[in-house]
């Protein structure tokens, strides 16, 4: 009961407080130092409390395998469309990728030379274990700190969340060989392998889960739940059998079930009962465990703190140096001090280790100081200094083709928001009337080779709004085999339209003519009245945005920090339109549709879409 008050009270303390300097797991393993043996003594381990804290480290670890992105790990098509050919030719030098790997690839090899210094000076013996200690990254902490600064799809973000994903895959590899070799219970290290195939039969029988997991699934039955359960149980049960630890069989059902794409609502409920109950029993009874009376007896100790918190920050200096290659110096002070941080990876190794009586309480403790001191130092270093990358601050490109009565206003108004706007045209009467109005670049012809040449479809967005609905067909074809990503192209010829509305449908390329816009703006107008004085409103306008900001998924209309300033009008979700209330909950990848002033809405547009 204490410690499920302490779990309730400790966020609420955190957000009345705004403790934000401090990540959650931190302060839960300190006041489980305060309320254990070490000071109030309130809290003594006993066989249900055992056996909740070694739940709570499958699930922890459950949880971590589910949180690597494997999309990170891919290699980029060999086959690239003409633009990205030559974006990539004005891309950095060094990829994502590649600067992730050769940070790791240092982390290792200064992991090694810190456990061998600790060895050499007598501190402690095991460099096996301290060298898979030192080589840990918090996957769950990094990817807070890179959620709240919403970085997640930036490559500086990208490059860090990589480097943490390898933090928690390497040391989790080298535990299971550790643990292996030093079990009483080990058998053939080959029997490890049957893990594995385990892992894959249940991938394979599973695939096609989550395809018909929304005809079948009711609110009592909580099918993904049970999925779930059942694949930690069953590989958890299979790595203990063949003498590995089971920590690894929960490592590797998170990272099945991410595999099998599930939807954003499992994930919710996983978190909610891994965070919500057996989680921080975990990291309190971490703290429970961590006795500060015998540790601060003994001097041997008290030195091995500073040294080991020394080792952890050592073993991951050479990351500044690949992030250097590409990214700001502060930022690669910033990245290396995140990539210091090292909780939870942590515990498990030290749970194994202490299992197999190959380091002492005090010596498990030195390493859980010294581990939490980093979840408090680099969170703050980073936050203190990271700032956007240039790359990060690119306006998205929009290039108009065609300047007439209808195009140019609109590129106008785009200009002044988030939109680096450029115009094209053959027509020099045209060219003459708007270009004192907005960028226009007179072209000599409309050929597909020039345009190219040109560079006129460099860009996010391509806009074709010529009345030549023939010329609009070819040149979008030509867009979209160049590779941009966005093509609206107008068509004023009906027989055209219905000729190529299918073919251009599935390219991609989206559709527009004057008479269907007219006709639907006239209808909304005799439906509702105030409709028409609102689009042609230079204070406020209709807009519509794609959420892929997740810190808005699951949230509340009316819990939204900016509803003051919008108002939702329809969400689009899964091919079909909702009337929201405040009680609706937004989803990733809604479209939504609201009104706002033309202040307010680029900012909120800008917020929701963020790729977080």
């Amino acid at each position: 009961m204490i410690i499920l008050l302490a779990a309730l009270v400790i966020p609420l303390t955190m957000a009345r407080f705004k403790v934000t300097f401090l990540p959650t797991a931190v302060v839960e393993i300190i006041v489980g130092v305060v309320l254990g043996p070490s000071l109030l003594n309130l809290i003594h381990m006993n066989s249900t409390l055992d056996l909740l804290q070694n739940v709570g480290v499958i699930v922890l670890l459950f949880l971590s395998g589910m949180e690597i992105d494997f999309s990170l790990f891919k290699r980029r098509s060999t086959r690239l469309s003409p633009l990205e050919e030559k974006d990539q030719q004005n891309a950095p030098k060094y990829s994502v990728l590649t600067i992730a790997v050769m940070s790791y690839l240092s982390i290792m090899i200064m992991s090694v030379v810190m456990g061998y210094a600790l060895k050499l000076t007598g501190i402690f013996d095991d460099l096996f274990l301290s060298s898979i200690l030192f080589m840990t990254i918090s996957l769950g902490i990094v990817i807070a700190s890179l959620k709240e600064k919403e970085l997640l799809s930036r490559p500086f973000g990208q490059t860090i969340l990589l480097i943490a994903a390898l933090g928690e895959v390497v040391p989790m590899v080298g535990l299971t060989f550790y643990a292996s070799a030093y079990s009483p219970n080990s058998k053939s290290l080959w029997l490890i392998l049957l893990v594995l195939v385990v892992a894959a039969l249940l991938f394979w029988r599973f695939k096609p889960f989550f395809r018909f997991f929304d005809k079948i699934n009711k609110s009592t039955t909580q099918l993904d739940v049970r999925l779930a359960f059942f694949m930690i149980v069953t590989l958890v049960t299979v790595a203990e059998s063949v003498g590995a630890e089971g920590i690894l069989g929960a490592f590797l059902a998170g990272i099945v079930i991410k595999l099998l794409e599930p939807h954003e609502e499992t994930k919710v409920r996983l978190d909610s009962i891994g965070y919500g109950f057996f989680i921080p029993i975990f990291f309190m009874m971490s703290g429970v465990n961590l006795n500060l009376r015998q540790l601060v007896a003994s001097s041997q100790t008290l030195v091995m703190i500073p040294v080991i918190f020394a080792a952890y920050v050592l073993a991951k200096v050479l990351v500044y140096f690949t992030l250097k290659k590409r990214f700001k110096s502060t930022n690669a002070v910033a990245g290396t001090a995140m990539s210091a941080t090292t909780i939870t990876v942590v515990l498990a190794v030290l749970q194994v280790a202490s299992h197999l009586h190959r380091l002492t309480s005090q010596q498990s403790g030195a390493f859980l100081l010294a581990a939490i001191l980093t979840c408090v130092i680099g969170p703050l270093i980073f936050n203190k200094l990271y700032s956007a990358e240039t790359e990060d601050l690119k306006k998205k490109t929009v290039h108009f083709i065609g300047t007439n009565l209808t195009t140019v206003p609109v590129a106008q108004q785009l200009a002044k928001g988030w939109y680096d706007v450029t115009m094209y045209t053959n027509n020099q009467h045209n060219y003459r009337a708007f270009n004192s109005e907005v960028s226009i670049d007179l072209l000599d012809n409309m050929e597909t080779g020039f345009m190219v040449n040109q560079g006129v479809f460099d860009a996010d967005i391509v806009v074709l709004g010529q009345v030549n609905s023939k010329k609009n067909y070819e040149l979008a074809k030509a867009a979209k085999k160049y590779g941009v990503k966005r093509v609206i192209v107008r068509f004023e010829d009906r027989n055209i339209l219905n000729e190529k509305q299918e073919e251009l449908a599935g390219l991609g390329i989206e559709l527009y003519n004057t008479p269907d816009v007219n006709i639907s703006m006239l209808r909304s107008l005799i439906e509702a009245p105030s409709t028409m004085r609102l689009m042609t409103s230079t204070e406020a306008s209709v807009y519509e945005v794609a959420l892929r900001n997740r810190r808005y998924a699951d949230i509340q209309v009316r819990n939204l920090p900016f509803i003051d300033k919008i108002t939702i009008t329809q969400i689009y979700r899964d091919k079909r339109f909702i009337r929201p209330t405040g009680g609706t909950s937004l989803k990733v990848n809604d479209r939504v549709i609201f009104t706002s002033s033309k202040q307010e809405a680029p900012q909120v547009r800008r917020e929701l879409e963020k790729l977080n």
